[in-house]
């Protein structure tokens, strides 16, 4: 018996994510005392998930399953949860995972827990902490079926060395599922961090007047190594791609630290980023509702703030490189 994991990667390396769920596995696993077992596929990396904890790796080579299908993905892990006999399984909060997740679980007839931000409370029973409410309180949570499948959120548990010699077996599958749906093209953003992986998030609003003033955002992005993003009415206006609006109606955020420039934080964007552990927000009206969620503020005009906050930064990292 071991805890299967299923580790998500891009070109060939793994996403951030998947050294997350490594660690997170690895933890349940030493407190169920057994292995864990991570199912790779079309990735080139896989030793170094034994950094995280990891005993075993089932290393899939399939051409069919570039780009992602979740179908077909659902498959794999079913049949590698088969040939380990395991119990557990731990995925991501990806929006990959979250696709495939439930695919898995009414195949498996499983129990499936999503937005898990914490090891099992109990084994018996199987027990986890989740949030819920749109981040606004915790859930527990017990699966009570034979195969269990935790979905755990993003930075919620953290990477944990736990240096393991991982094994990595060529896992061949046949594939039964039907390939009903296909990409058919695809367009990324090429050498930004994405809002999905991002320890930092920059964010802007309306305060920001118009798209000709994201210069400083940007800047301000880059001298951190964050993601960039967006309020909802910036992305409605075409300021900004669709692909940066965060928040309930857009994509949500759990990064460690969430920078909120000239956004008054309406209750749809502020359930969206309510998990980042700390949000800094700097706006010129006193009353705006994120202050009132915020970690730190600064009350003052973003044109003057952020450049100021640019070059301070950039003076701290000089002195410290």
């Amino acid at each position: 018996m071991s805890v299967i994991v299923y580790t998500e990667s891009e070109n060939g390396k793994f996403k951030k994510n998947a050294f997350e769920v490594a660690s997170y596995a690895a933890e349940v696993a030493k407190q169920l005392g057994t292995t864990a077992t991570a199912v790779s596929i079309n990735c080139t990396e896989n030793e170094s998930l034994g950094t995280y904890g990891i005993s075993k790796v089932l290393n899939v080579q399939n051409e069919a399953l570039k780009p992602f299908n979740a179908k077909a993905a659902a498959e794999v892990v079913s049949k590698a949860i088969e040939a380990e006999n395991a119990t557990v399984v731990i995925v991501s909060s990806s929006s990959d995972a979250k696709y495939m997740a439930p695919l898995l679980a009414a195949t498996l007839k499983a129990g499936y827990a999503p937005n898990v931000v914490a090891a099992p409370e109990s084994l018996s029973p199987f027990q986890v902490k989740r949030t819920a409410f749109s981040n606004k309180g915790f859930a527990h949570t017990v699966i009570d079926t034979d195969i269990k499948i935790v979905g755990v959120s993003n930075n919620a548990f953290g990477t944990v060395e736990i240096p393991t010699d991982a094994s990595v077996e060529d896992f061949n599958v046949s594939l039964d599922s039907e390939f009903n749906t296909k990409s058919t093209n695809i367009d990324k953003v090429v050498g930004k961090a994405t809002i999905a992986d991002a320890d930092i998030v920059v964010s802007a609003g309306r305060g920001l007047k118009g798209p000709e003033n994201w210069g400083m955002i940007e800047e301000l992005a880059d001298v951190l190594g964050a993601a960039t993003a967006c309020s909802k009415p910036v992305s409605d206006l075409g300021w900004r791609p669709h692909g940066e609006h965060v928040g309930q109606t857009g994509k949500p955020v759990a990064s460690n630290l969430y920078i909120a420039i000239g956004i008054s934080g309406a209750i749809q964007h502020l359930a969206g980023v309510s998990a980042s552990k700390t949000k800094v927000v700097i706006n010129n009206d006193p009353e705006a509702p994120f202050f009132k969620a915020a970690d730190y503020g600064i009350v003052g005009d973003a044109f003057e703030v952020v450049p100021e906050l640019i070059e301070k930064l950039k003076e701290f990292k000089a002195q410290n490189s």
